[in-house]
Order: C-alpha cells, then structure tokens, then sequence
C-alpha cells in the first residue's frame, strides 16, 4: 500500500499495533515479521492471513492444543549445515532434533479431519514434507541427554572402556595415597581436588616438601598446598591422553553427522520459518482475542461498510480501565463516497476517522478488526491521511501553506483506490477563504472517485455535502443540556459547533453572547441553531425508538410466554379427553363382555331346556330392554347428578353436553350443522348431532 506522507502509519498509530503484536511473539522470526508487518493490497495474500489467524483463534477459544513449541533462535546454527567442513555441537544437534520432532508433531496434529476443518493454517505446511530419517540419525549418536553414545563408533567404545578401566585405577591409587598422607597428617580438610583436569591431593604448606609429586599451586591464604602425588603422574597422564583421544573421536563422530545432515539442511530451515510462521499467526490470534476481533467479509473493491467498528487501541486501553467504549456504524460506497463530519470540538470526530482508518489498515495487514463479522471492507492502494499542525519551521511554511501542499499532493495523486483522511479541512486561513479552498478540494476529491471523511466546522462544507451527489453529512452526538460528547457518530445530517450554547452553559457574560451573535450573520446563527435543534429532536427520538424497541421485545417475550401457556392448556385438555375416552372404551369394553356372557348362557339354556319360549322371552328382554338402561360410568353418574337432559333445541348460550364423554360447556356459535362449544379455555367445533341440551339442577336446601 502506499501511504502519504510517511508519518502516516504514526499518525494513525499503526505501529502501536506493531509493537503490541511483537509482545505476543515467541520467535525471532515471528518478532521480526511484526516489526515489519506488510499492508498487503492483493485480496487472496489478505484473506489467507485473515483466515488463518482466524482458525488459530478457534482453536485458542475452543481451548485446542497446537503443538508448535520451538521457539528457539536457531536461524545461525543451521547455516553451519551447508558449510562444507562445519561442525555443530551435541547441544545444537539437540536443537536439530527438537525442530525436527516438532514439525513432525505437526504434520501428525493435521490428519484428514483437521485439514479439511483448518485449511488455511494447514496451507503453511503444503509444499513441506516430514523426513523422519532426521531423528534417526540423530538418535543414533546422541542419547536423551545430548551426550555421544558409547556405541557411535567402535573406536570410542574402545577409548572409553580403557578410560573407565585407567580411572578405576587411578581412583584406587589415588585413595592409598591419601590415606597414607592423611595417616601422617600432611593433608588439609581438603582431601582431595582437580588442577587442569589432573587429580591433585590437598596438604598443608609446611609439609608440602614431605610429600613427593608435582606442586600445581597454593591457596589464598598460603596455608593449602596442592600436589599431584609422585605414584599418580603416569596414571594421570594415562588419563588425560585417553580424554583427548575421546574429544578427537567425538569431534570426528559430530562433524561426520553434520555432514550427513548436510543434505537436509534447506528442509531444515524450511522447518524452522514454519515453525516461525505459526508462532507469528499465534501472535495475531492473540492479539484478536484481546481486542475482540473478527473476521469481515473482504470484497476487491473501494468499499467500507463497518458495522460496530471499535477503536482497537481505545477498546484495549477501556477494557483495562472498565470504561465503555462507543462503536461506529458507516458506509462509504460508490454513491456515498466522502463523509463529512461536522460537531462540537472534542465530541470524537478524530476518533471516529482514526478507528476507520486504523481497523483499514490493520485487515489489509492480515489482522482480524474489532468490528461486526456482517461488516464488509474493501481494499486499497492507497492511503493518505492530514492530521493535526503540519508547521514546518525547517522549510519555512505556515500552518495553511502545509495543509495546502498536502491537499495539492491528495489531489494530484488520488484515484478510485484512494482512502483518505483530513482533519479541520481548510483550518488555518479566512474562514470565507479557506471554506471556498476547502469545497473545491472536496469536490476535486469526490470527482476522482477516492474515498474519504473530512472533519469541519465550516457552514458551506455542510451545505455542500447536502446536495452534492457523492458526499454525505454526518455529526458527532453532544448533550446539550450537560454540555457532554456522546461520541457516536450519526450519519445523514450535519452536526452543531454549539458555540453559543457552551459559551452559555459556562457561564460568560450574555452580553458579550449577545454582541457575538449580532458579529454573526442572522442566516448562519438560524441556520446554528437550527442544526442545534434537529440533532436534540433527533436524539430524542433515538431515544423514545430504543424505549419503543425495548418494549416491542418486552411484548414478544410476554407474548411467547403466552402461547406457551397455551399450548401447556391445550396439551392439558386433549390428555384429559383422551383420559375421559379410554374411561368410557373400558367400559364399553366391560358392558360388551358381559353381553358375550350372558348370550352364550342364554344359547346354552336355549340347547338344554325344553321351555324354548322362556329362554326366547329372556333373550328379547335382554336385548331390547336395553335402550331403557342408562350404560353409566362414574363420570356420566357424575354430570347427571349435576345436570338433566332438556328435549329443547340447542340455541347459541345454551348449555350442551357432549354425548360421547360427558363434557359439559356453553354454545358460542353455531355454524350450519356444528356449534362452537366452549369448554374450560378452550373452544371446540363439535356435530350438533353429538350434543343434547341440558340445564344445572338446583341442589336441595338452596337458599
């Protein structure tokens, strides 16, 4: 991306970012890479980086292991490896093994699931490959400890076994002799010590001519002398001879294994870049994780359409302070490519232009943005950006002269891919003068297709957005009644300086207001305080629209909870009709079976007796007395009691009971051939021909 001026990633405090970035860092080469964090401007280099900061950051949040843990500075150590003759020590062949080993943990780690869940970060390790045959060599010569194994050659079996057995020796010569001086109390507390790797016996000063070897040295205080014992010379120089021997051998057995290694050496250094590549990602998800990050839909474009966009420094630094910091919701598009924001001084317009930026900035980088993940950003190529004083003493140029050397180099060199940012457009001169600059800056800008916001406090900058295609208003909230910024943006009107209402609220004479205002055109103060007025209307009204949505929730929540309770009623009512129905099946049940009975009773009666008529009397009477007896179950027992029967017609508000399980309720409605029937809370649409009329029986003793 190319920036303009080169203070512009400063003024926009992108290297904070930076710098917040490295800390989370492990490895060298992840430090490095956030030292000199690229802006990219090509859409696959930016969604790659995004995504794969992005799966780290899964994995962090779903509490998911990635084994990647060398984060050793080993960049210098393994160019010994492609240097013919080099040898690199037991130690750095550890480091080897453990780079190796850790790659391989990896490429374990990425099975067929993980690759298809984490694609991007699997990306890293594509055109890589796992040598195992790294370890084995390794293991061959080291053991666990990093110490040449006994076995790595067969000659420094040999050199160590004859150095084990001369130790011994020299170990059991050495313990006579102390024993013998110590017996003649030559020897000082100190029985024994190492002079040059030699064996050396401690005696005291005054008997040190009694005791026949080699003097290696005294003391501080004089007082101990040290001696190499006459009978230990030739096993010490067994021993010292046989230890050169095995550091030769070891050296040999190193230099051979870094030549073997040598082949692996490019892959080597492969390894370590991915290694310090998802230590770098590993930083960025962090540093999302902090600022609450995500991820944005990116479009190759000119486009900022950021819902819910923080400031990620003021999240950071309010998040540690507990305060609450206000987001910013925008769009700048084809049609509304330049925003002006208007509104009293400190009331966040700065802010609010550096969070677009900044959060621009930092995805073109490949770092995920405290913003909605429904907010889509584009990409740009270029980004210029005029801040505060530029007063140049070295080149001898005004505050106004500096601002319009800017404005010529913006003008000059901006294009559809341009995102740029003024502060105080046309500050620093006449404001009659410096307005009509500022609009013909502004609308040389718009007709160029680059994309911006501007911050003011001019009458005409205002008027101009209104009514140009391509430029918008926006305003900075303020309290009027507590003299407060709000800090949230509101686009699609300008805002007020309130000016006059500060300058009333603390308190100045009103006579000097008075005599301002009449300094004031009578057209401009209107038109001040006609913007006062909206932007507090406005704010009311957001504020009666948060109440209304409040309520509207509120509403929902009560009528959700409603229907729950009934659908629990109608749930309720169907299982007791379902009760009342199986009561009056197992009944029918009962009456059929006795039926069954007592017809089979009367077929045999009618098979045995002569009397034919007498059986056939009893069947009839079994039969077709029948319509006379009542089949009652405990329920019908129990509505009869309370209700009889009336031969009347059934009207609407009369009361009915159902014939097949008793029910009782009172006509509602009556549609052609059925009645809407209310029983309990629940209505039923019932056949007329299923219900007979009936009427409550007056209980004895009423009064």
């Amino acid at each position: 991306m190319r920036l303009y001026p080169e203070s512009a990633l400063v003024q926009l405090e992108f290297d904070k970012i930076r710098q917040i970035l490295q800390e989370h860092a492990r490895t060298a080469y992840a430090k490095e890479k956030a030292t000199n964090l690229r802006i990219h401007t090509r859409k696959e280099y930016i969604e790659l980086e995004l995504n794969q900061t992005h799966e780290y950051k899964l994995l962090q949040q779903q509490g998911q292991n990635f084994p990647n843990d060398f984060t050793h500075p080993f960049s210098k150590e393994l160019k010994l490896l492609g240097i013919p003759g080099a040898m690199l020590s037991a130690e750095e062949f550890m480091l080897v093994r453990r780079l190796a080993s850790n790659m391989g943990n990896i490429f374990r780690w990425f099975d067929a699931e993980r690759r298809s869940a984490y694609p991007a970060l699997a990306q890293v390790i594509d055109d890589l490959y796992y040598e195992k045959v790294i370890v084995e060599l390794i293991d061959d010569v080291l053991d666990e400890y990093g110490v040449v194994k006994d076995n790595a050659s067969d000659d420094l079996y040999k050199i160590r076994m004859s150095l084990f057995r001369k130790r011994n020796e020299l170990r059991r010569m050495f313990e006579k002799v102390v024993a013998k001086l110590n017996k003649a109390g030559y020897t000082a507390d100190i029985d024994e010590s190492f002079s040059n790797g030699r064996r050396v016996v401690a005696v005291f000063s005054e008997h040190k001519r009694q005791v026949k070897g080699i003097l290696h040295g005294e003391s501080d205080s004089r007082k101990t002398a040290f001696i190499e014992p006459e009978e230990t010379i030739e096993l010490n120089n067994e021993v010292f001879s046989l230890e050169s021997e095995e550091a030769r051998e070891v050296n040999r057995i190193l230099r051979e294994l870094t030549a073997r290694l040598s082949v692996y050496a490019d892959l080597l250094k492969r390894y370590l870049q991915a290694a310090g590549e998802y230590d770098f990602i590993r930083a960025k998800a962090k540093l999302a994780i902090d600022m609450n990050g995500n991820l944005p839909n990116i479009v190759d474009k000119a486009l900022i359409e950021l819902k819910d966009a923080y400031h990620p420094l003021l999240l950071l630094y309010n998040k540690q302070s507990g305060k609450r910091t206000i987001p910013v919701t925008i769009t700048l598009d084809e049609k509304k490519r330049i925003l002006v924001i208007s509104g009293p001084n400190a009331g966040g317009k700065t802010v609010s232009m550096k969070t677009i930026g900044l959060n621009q900035l930092m995805v073109q980088s490949g770092l995920l943005v405290p913003v909605s993940p429904v907010s889509q950003m584009g990409i740009f190529k270029q980004l210029f950006i005029h801040i505060g004083d530029t007063q140049s003493i070295e080149f001898e140029l005004s505050t106004y002269s500096s601002h319009l050397l800017h404005m010529k180099h913006f003008i000059e060199t901006a294009n559809g891919k341009t995102l740029f940012f003024i502060d105080e457009l046309g500050s620093g001169s006449d404001p009659n003068l410096g307005g009509a600059f500022a609009e013909v800056i502004m609308e040389e800008l718009n007709r160029k297709h680059a994309m911006g916001i501007v911050t003011t406090h001019y009458l005409n900058l205002k008027v101009m957005a209104n009514h140009v295609p391509g430029i918008i208003n926006g305003a900075m909230a303020f309290d009027e009644k507590n003299l407060l910024p709000l800090y949230e943006l509101k686009i699609g009107k300008p805002g007020s300086s309130y000016t006059f209402s500060i300058a009333e609220r603390i308190g100045l004479p009103k006579q000097l207001i008075q005599k301002a205002r009449n300094l004031v055109s009578e057209d401009h103060f209107k038109l001040d305080k006609l913007l006062n007025r909206t932007e507090q209307d406005l704010q009311h009204l957001s504020k009666e629209k948060r109440e209304l949505d409040k309520l509207l929730k509120e509403n929902a929540r009560l009528k959700a909870e409603m229907e729950k309770v009934m659908d629990k009623e109608r749930h309720r009512q169907q299982v007791e009709l379902l009760k009342q129905q199986n009561r009056i099946t197992e009944d029918r049940l009962a009456y059929l079976k006795d039926m069954e009975r007592k017809l089979r009773q009367i077929v045999l009666d009618y098979k045995k007796t002569e009397k034919k008529e007498e059986v056939i009397k009893h069947l009839h009477g079994l039969l077709f007395k029948q319509k006379e007896q009542v089949v009652v179950n405990k329920l019908a027992k129990k509505v009869d009691s309370k209700y009889k029967e009336l031969p009347s017609d059934i009207t609407i508000g009369s009361l009915v009971k159902l014939k097949k399980n008793y029910q009782v309720g009172e006509v509602k409605e009556i549609r052609g051939k059925r009645a809407i029937v209310q029983i309990g809370v629940i209505p039923m649409n019932v056949d007329l021909a299923d219900l007979v009329r009936v009427e409550k029986v007056e209980t004895e003793g009423k009064n």
